[in-house]
């Protein structure tokens, strides 16, 4: 059975939903943090599209395909006639399978459909996620005991998720009210209140004075707003005394920071220097940096932020009795006794080596993950760890099963890892929004610190367990509200080595990790600590790893490491990456129906990662049969790069017998194939940059034909050569023309200059895609790299006023052109000297039409728009200024052979 990915996907409304509304996810990463955020509109349209079929007649595949648009207009639109269509198409069972799930976003699609999934993931911390999302909201609680405590509730509900929702915001009130208290006594009430918070900085020893002084990198506290002033402080030392104090003012700051960027003999001091309140001794950042690591950096509490009757945020100095609670906590915290034999109280857990571009406070000293927090917060975690605890035995001992009290202090747990994002010295005070706290990731993936951050109470406002815990109930009420489906089988697993039988699934469906854009494991280890401390009793198996450094384990995770600093025993190389990641795709098509499919989501701009993921495939003894793109990721960050396009390709186990083919011939059914499949996505819609990623589809199908290529020596063909030309097959089939020229007619460099204005005209695109269509055009890159320079972290098509290039008869169209229109604004003569320069005259046809196309495709404010158009209008003037000009060169030339005649004469 040829399935619907195979042949259409909606790229179209996956990427119109992905971004806000139902099918951005929004709602679904709000529940748990967890990384590499996937549109459930993508995933919806990757698991329908991966369960029904693709009919032979136009009629029926018209039918589904318009199910499909209609199932993309909500998270339940047509919910009964994809259930009925799906088991129509799969009549003895439907099952599906996700070995990467992550937060299960993927397997999330399924269970909403009603239909049997199964996820699997390498990490604990995913596997709680991936239950809180997928698993326990659909199962049915409606027969649990009563908590024993908070209100007592009637048994009527509206709904089973009803009493889930219930008690979740019970059990959230009920640690609210014990965590306040068993913190009191080091949170003490202000004016008879509970401070918001407190703000932080770190201190360090003056290498000139020695006084101690704090570093601070903003002093501003509120933004004017209204009828509001703006409000800031500043530190005031004296010299005499030693001793420093915080001094809130109204308005603006009018004094730098203590952590700034310096000026020293003139020069900038590269990175934020730390300058001396006392003496103004700059410590540039390898100097402060060095101190912290030296461990002589020194908490200290700098000021405090209540919340007025009216909301409204004040800050102040702290009170005696407010210090005295910090110095109090830090003894209570020395007396907390152990979770277990094996697991401290304080988090040991040693970072790993090499994290200093993961784990950004392991840069300034931070060995352990008990080293995040002042000692206070880590006291307050401690406490809110142990209450969780208690209460799971708490509610065990009244009666609720084992499932339900996992699933109670499972979202307990989620609140507190929401909250960690919050709690630790990356936390920094932000005074825009009306004055709020930061999350610690700078990016999906990687952790900051921070010399100056936030502490927020055991009261209520931003940071706090009240309003994070508020924040969690809101998207449980989101994803709760008309739930349908059953729930998803969870389990911790290796994608190398599943634990199902052969033939197992209808479709396997899911979203690998890529390559080196996020360490999984090492990002999300803070949350791994606090977890095992939270869950130990009720989840006891998240608390088992073998990874030396007491996190979770990372002997099989597939990604690449990106290393800074020394780690001379990291196993997560490219070749570890390859090696598994082909075993995990061979684990696949064992595991996959004969007539089913294998769905991989991908994102990556380099061509040199797909080529090894084709490999990869490829080693796994399967053929890719469809390729989609969709815009899934805009805005959002992955690591160290900005992916927009992911892929959603399909891939079916390998075919036994199948002979080997000759390059040529093969190269000849891609270009037939891609052909045959352009009338359809023009109908549908696709852009042209769409249907370049979306010819990899059939390409890789038309090779997926053949045991092996050869080329004319008989030599095995890389399968990664057919991408670039299965790209090169789009433009063939569009049949491009340039003022009625075909741009086949064109030169290599001006095709390739056309082509790239066709597609992104003058807007900024990623590096990559410079080289895939340098590959695409069978040009070196360095051939074309002029043309398309460095701009906007990116890369975009060169101004006229930028090109530099020498004309001359051998030139480029492309040259020629770009070189009369930045001559344009000298007039006709210089424009003439270009022309005459190039050899070519006013009828040269692809000339005229290559400027032409310029003038229509740019935008008309772009000044090289108006500067073609300017050209074409002077087309005659330039040609008689360009037959002058080389009239007097002839001239010239006559003059310069009669004195060269004189002087052999003499």
């Amino acid at each position: 059975m040829t399935r619907m990915i195979e042949r259409w996907f909606p790229s179209a409304e996956v990427s119109a939903n992905s971004d806000k509304g139902w099918g951005s996810g929004n709602s679904e990463i709000s529940l748990f943090m967890w990384f590499a955020k996937r549109p459930t509109a993508q995933a919806k349209a990757a698991t329908i599209c991966s369960l029904l079929p693709w009919p032979d007649d136009p009629a029926e595949q018209k039918r589904l395909q318009d199910l499909v648009r209609k199932a993309m207009k909500g998270r339940y639109a047509a919910w009964s006639e994809l259930q009925s269509e799906i088991k129509k198409a799969n009549p003895e069972s439907t099952t599906t399978l996700d070995p990467f799930s992550g937060r299960g976003m993927i397997p999330l699609e399924s269970a909403r459909l009603g239909v049997r999934a199964f996820a699997v993931d390498y990490s604990p911390v995913a596997v709680l996620a991936s239950h809180l999302l997928t698993s326990a909201p659909f199962e049915d609680w409606s027969e649990e005991p009563e908590l024993p405590f908070g209100e007592e509730r009637s048994h009527m509900l509206a709904s089973p998720t009803d009493r889930l929702l219930g008690d979740l915001a019970t059990l959230f009130k009920e640690i609210q009210a014990r965590h306040a208290s068993a913190m009191s006594d080091f949170y003490p009430r202000h004016n008879g209140e509970l401070p918001w918070g407190y703000l932080w900085a770190v201190t360090i020893p003056c290498q000139e004075c020695s006084q101690r002084f704090p570093l601070i990198g903003s002093y501003e506290l509120m933004p004017g707003r209204g009828d509001r002033e703006a409000v800031s402080f500043y530190i005031d030392a004296d010299r005499a005394s030693g001793t420093w104090e915080a001094v809130v003012t109204s308005g603006k700051p009018t004094r730098s920071p203590t952590l700034t960027n310096a000026v020293v003999n003139g020069k900038k001091v590269a990175g934020k220097s730390a300058i001396c309140v006392y003496c103004s001794h700059v410590h540039p950042l390898a100097v402060h940096r060095r101190l912290l690591q030296e461990g002589l950096g020194q908490d200290a509490l700098v000021l405090a932020a209540d919340i007025d009757a009216r909301s409204r945020k004040t800050f102040r100095k702290p009170t005696t009795a407010e210090k005295d609670a910090v110095m109090a906590a830090s003894r209570a915290l020395a007396d907390e006794s152990a979770f277990s034999p094996f697991l401290p109280a304080i988090p040991d857990e040693e970072i790993a080596p090499g994290n200093n571009n993961i784990i950004g406070p392991s840069i300034y000293g931070a060995k352990t993950y008990g080293d995040f927090m002042i000692d206070r917060q880590t006291l307050s975690y401690v406490r809110l760890a142990r209450i969780i605890n208690e209460l799971g035995d708490e509610l065990t001992a009244v009666g609720l099963s084992r499932d339900y009290v996992r699933a109670l202090t499972g979202y307990a747990t989620a609140v507190v890892v929401k909250k960690l994002r919050r709690s630790t010295r990356g936390a920094r005070f932000q005074s825009s929004g009306g004055a709020r706290v930061g999350d610690l990731f700078v990016n999906e993936g990687s952790i900051t610190f921070s010399h100056d951050f936030f502490e927020a109470g055991i009261g209520d406002g931003p940071g706090t367990w009240m309003s994070i815990s508020d924040n969690v109930l809101t998207a449980c009420r989101n994803l709760f509200s008309d739930l349908r489906g059953a729930p998803a089988s969870v389990q911790r697993g290796t994608a190398t080595s599943l634990p199902f039988v052969a033939k197992t699934f209808t479709a396997v469906v899911t979203d690998p990790p890529y390559d080196q854009m996020i360490a999984y494991a090492d990002a999300s280890d803070l949350f791994y600590v606090w977890v095992k401390r939270c869950l130990h009793n009720t989840w006891p198996e998240l608390a088992i790893t073998a990874d030396p450094h007491g996190g979770q384990d990372k002997s099989q995770e597939i990604i690449v490491k990106r290393v800074r600093g020394a780690a001379p025993n990291e196993h997560r190389t490219r070749e570890h990456y390859d090696t598994l990641i082909a075993e995990a795709f061979a684990q696949m098509r064992q595991v996959v129906h004969d007539d089913g499919v294998v769905t991989i989501v991908f994102g990556h701009g380099e061509p040199e990662v797909w080529q090894r993921l084709l490999h990869s495939i490829e080693r796994a003894g399967l053929v890719m049969t469809g390729s989609w793109p969709a815009n899934t990721e805009s805005g959002g960050q992955q690591g160290k790069a900005n992916i927009e396009t992911t892929l959603t390709m399909a891939c079916r186990p390998a075919p036994a017998g199948r002979p080997a083919g000759r390059k040529g011939t093969v190269e000849a059914e891609i270009m037939a194939e891609v052909k045959r499949r352009y009338p359809d996505w023009e109908r549908w819609g696709l852009a042209p940059a769409d249907m370049l990623m979306a010819a990899a589809g059939p390409a890789m199908e038309v090779v997926g034909r053949y045991s092996k290529v050869l080329d004319a020596k008989g030599e095995p063909v890389d399968i990664y050569t057919f991408l670039p030309l299965a790209r090169a097959a789009v433009q063939d089939a569009m049949a491009v023309t340039i003022n009625h020229e075909p741009l086949a007619a064109f030169d290599a460099r001006t095709r390739f200059a056309l082509w790239w204005i066709r597609l992104y005209g003058r807007q900024p695109q990623a590096k990559s895609e410079l080289r895939w269509q340098a590959l695409a055009s069978s040009l070196d890159l360095v051939l074309v790299r002029d043309l398309v320079p460095d701009a906007d972290k990116g890369v975009r098509f060169i101004t006229s006023h930028e090109y530099s290039g020498k004309i001359n008869g051998d030139s480029a169209v492309i040259d020629v052109a770009l070189a009369l229109a930045a001559a344009s604004e000298e007039g006709l003569q210089a424009m003439g000297q270009v022309l005459a320069a190039s050899g070519r005259a006013t009828d040269d046809t692809y000339l005229w039409s290559a400027i032409q196309f310029l003038a229509d495709r740019l935008p008309d404010n772009d000044p090289d728009s108006i500067a073609f158009t300017r050209v074409l209008r002077t087309r005659v003037g330039i040609g008689n200024a360009a037959e002058a000009v080389a009239m007097s060169n002839r001239e010239e030339a006559r003059r310069q052979e009669i004195d060269d005649a004189q002087l052999r004469l003499i």
